[in-house]
């Protein structure tokens, strides 16, 4: 059967779990609470089920989820196909339904690439069996952009309960180009669930759009969050491990006209002290913006947190902002002139779903997962 969809009565129970019951973001201004135990009724309370929307969805996200198709990715055979790469090709281009690949457990050993005319893709794995999609793709082989295991261009994506990882060895400063990106997402209005990212320098490439991380973990050594994306990351893990010295974020705003910045809410940042410290951030764009807000922090963040890695003259157009983060890396003492120590009124801005303008496309797989999982 491989190469077909999945028969009609599959047709029928994934249309009802997508998108009759799927919920999606009812109310943009609700900021995120202070107290963590609340995120989750916050969620529920903000989002209903699209027939409760009343034309605020984007169209093509109402027509899309009428109708999703099944494919399943299974190593043993049993399924319609064995590689993610084949279950994509056999997508149709300009699609305008939405297909759900479910991937089966185990190591998926290949660079996969979701083109800009295949939308409405969701990626999704068992969450007691995720599967792992790994590659080792370097700079040097194929730039930094397109060095990502899972790259993903297209509009309207989710994933769920997957693991994203590039096997390239660490960057050791002699290999020229060793950077490896596991996730290059350039696609709009993209959402993660429950995902995991493994890599070194340039783990994850926020490179450009609307995207929002839930539950999600991250782990890299040097810029390892970094592009022009404007994204929202909520209750995500982020690990550092023992290095010389760390960075987490590279965020690549430039212009004050550019609508791009990163959002940290609920997060929390781990791993093992080391004797240069965990930078929050450097400028790589000359205009960088972001904020990190009730976020657990260990004692890996440098004293000084931030850092303009040499360009002075960006120092006056750097937005590095904090609003009621806690644990010992949340010191702020040290704080170099452009830190910023948010109000309750500048934070709210950044802490609501309206930051990714959720209204329009945020369709978040909140509770389907073992109902999704019972039938394939």
């Amino acid at each position: 059967m491989a190469g077909k969809m999945m028969h009609a009565a599959g047709f029928i129970i994934i249309t009802i779990l997508l998108a009759g019951s799927t919920p999606a973001v009812a109310n943009d201004s609700t900021p995120i609470p202070a107290d963590g135990s609340q995120v989750g009724s916050w969620f529920d309370n903000n989002v209903k089920p699209l027939t409760e929307r009343k034309g605020t969805p984007d169209a093509a996200i109402v027509t899309a989820e009428e109708g999703p198709k099944l494919i399943k990715v299974m190593k043993d055979g049993s399924g319609n196909f064995k590689t993610l790469t084949e279950a994509i090709n056999s997508i149709p281009e300009r699609n305008t339904k939405r297909v759900v690949v479910y991937i089966g457990g185990g190591v998926y050993n290949e660079k996969i690439k979701i083109p800009q005319n295949k939308p409405f893709v969701t990626l999704y794995g068992s969450p007691n069996n995720m599967p792992n999609l790994t590659f080792d793709g370097t700079a040097q082989k194929y730039g930094t952009v397109y060095s990502g295991t899972l790259i993903v261009e297209s509009d309207y994506f989710r994933a769920a309960n997957i693991i994203v990882k590039n096997s390239a060895p660490e960057p050791d400063g002699i290999r020229p180009d060793a950077q490896a990106v596991a996730l290059h997402i350039s696609g709009d209005k993209a959402s993660f669930y429950n995902c995991k990212f493994f890599g070194f320098q340039d783990t994850l490439y926020d490179y450009k759009g609307l995207h929002f991380f839930k539950d999600c973990y991250l782990q890299g050594t040097v810029d390892f969050i970094f592009g022009k994306g404007k994204s929202l990351y909520l209750n995500t893990e982020i690990r550092v491990p023992e290095r010389n010295m760390t960075v987490i974020t590279a965020q690549q705003r430039e212009s004050a006209s550019e609508d791009n910045e990163f959002s940290f809410v609920h997060c929390k940042i781990t791993g093992t002290t080391c004797v240069g410290g965990t930078y929050l951030g450097r400028a790589w764009g000359s205009s960088p913006t972001m904020v990190f807000a009730y976020t657990d922090m260990a004692n890996v963040v440098h004293p000084e947190r931030w850092s303009n890695f040499g360009h002075p003259e960006r120092s006056n157009n750097m937005f590095y902002g904090e609003f009621q983060n806690s644990g010992p890396g949340s010191n702020i003492s040290r704080k170099v002139c452009y830190t910023k120590k948010l109000s309750d009124a500048k934070a709210k801005s950044f802490i609501n779903l309206g930051y990714i303008q959720g209204s329009k496309w945020f369709l978040p797989h909140s509770n389907i997962g073992s109902k999704l999982y019972s039938i394939v």
